[in-house]
């Protein structure tokens, strides 16, 4: 059984997500090929080194289009993107489920249902390319588990 595991001293976004999944082996032309048969336009995958004190490592950035439109989405509405693409099923499936904990999380968090959140940051082009970037990587590469070490714990203060 093939399993991935992320060390995340200083915490998981998506483009260290998907850099380190073309570290581990996956072709930007490939993760760039499954992503296009999502129904979203105006974006594109670059990758560059990157250097962080003694370490390197790949970033992948999603590059947007100016004129894509950004609009916060509802859950409804990114799993219609899901599930209008031509992903493969078991794919699709997994971004399903992280995108509904992310709504049942947010909803916790504002004191709402899942289906009244509205995704402002999670909700644009370049998060769902993220997201969906990331479980496409990680089943091209045939991973069966994913391991994650303890992520940092922020603090603060929201003023309601």
């Amino acid at each position: 059984m093939r399993l991935a595991y992320f060390d995340c001293p200083s915490g998981a976004a998506g483009d260290m997500i998907l850099g380190a999944l073309v570290d581990a082996g996956v072709s930007l032309d490939a993760l760039r090929a499954e992503l296009h048969k999502l129904p979203l336009e105006g974006f594109d995958l670059t990758a560059r080194e990157v250097r962080r004190g003694a370490f390197r490592a790949t970033k992948v950035s999603v590059v947007i289009d100016a004129r894509a439109h950004q609009v916060h989405r509802s859950l409804a509405d990114i799993l219609h993107i899901l599930r209008s693409s031509t992903l493969d099923a078991a794919v699709r499936e997994r971004a399903e489920r992280i995108f509904t904990r992310l709504a049942d999380a947010e909803a916790r968090a504002h004191g709402t249902t899942r289906e009244d959140v509205h995704f402002h940051d999670v909700g644009a082009v370049d998060a769902i390319v993220d997201v969906t970037g990331g479980v496409i990587g990680l089943a091209l590469l045939g991973a069966a588990a994913v391991h994650v070490s303890a992520l940092p714990v922020g603090g603060g203060f929201v003023q309601g």
